[in-house]
């Protein structure tokens, strides 16, 4: 009887240690389920605010108070906007975000947008203000100046002075194109009649 007593006792001692076992599994998975609860904030979030439209410094302000860090992730030249001001965020506002969130804003440069002046000179005018307007330049203003070659450009002006191609220039600049007026077409009838007349009133 002593025999097959301890046997039993055995398999009980090893499925005790084997529950004991398990239950000690289950309470750390538990704990570490709590733990990153704890640390993840899970259930916590933030509401990110709109500061698009807003100067950067006034955004900056905005996003701290709610808890949430900003990184400029691009500057743009747009019209319509003052310089150093929000054109566009990520995430966009309303959305629900965890805390010390990064929040990345597209901000308008503070200056002016430089370009290259292209070779304009002895070009059609046209293709001049095209080629000017696909730039950015909006302000090009055409002066006519004597010269047998018709709205051909002669010369070219950056806020009254004369610039050369290659020259860096803020698209804000006033842009003058001199263009050839032409030479006036004359009349070959007009000009027969002309000397068909002297001729009678010599006779």
């Amino acid at each position: 009887m002593e025999k097959d007593k301890k046997p039993s006792l055995l398999r009980r001692s090893i499925l005790a240690n084997l529950v004991l076992i398990i239950a000690t599994g289950i309470l750390f998975m538990w704990l570490a389920l709590i733990f990153v609860d704890y640390w993840t904030d899970h259930g916590v979030y933030k509401v990110v605010p709109n500061v698009v439209g807003m100067s950067y410094d006034d955004a900056v302000r905005t996003l701290e108070s709610e808890g949430l860090n900003y990184e400029i992730s691009d500057s743009v030249y747009t019209a319509n906007v003052a310089p150093g001001h929000v054109v566009e965020q990520s995430p966009r506002s309303d959305s629900k975000v965890k805390n010390r969130r990064t929040v990345y804003l597209v901000v308008k440069a503070f200056s002016t947008k430089m370009e290259t002046l292209p070779s304009l000179v002895d070009m059609s005018v046209r293709q001049a203000e095209s080629s000017l307007e696909g730039l950015g330049f909006t302000k090009v203003k055409v002066e006519t100046v004597p010269s047998e070659y018709k709205d051909l450009v002669l010369a070219v002006r950056v806020n009254g002075k004369l610039a050369s191609a290659g020259a860096r220039v803020p698209v804000t600049s006033v842009i003058t194109l001199e263009v050839g007026e032409g030479m006036e077409e004359i009349d070959l009838d007009d000009s027969l009649e002309t000397d068909s007349i002297e001729k009678i009133d010599l006779i």
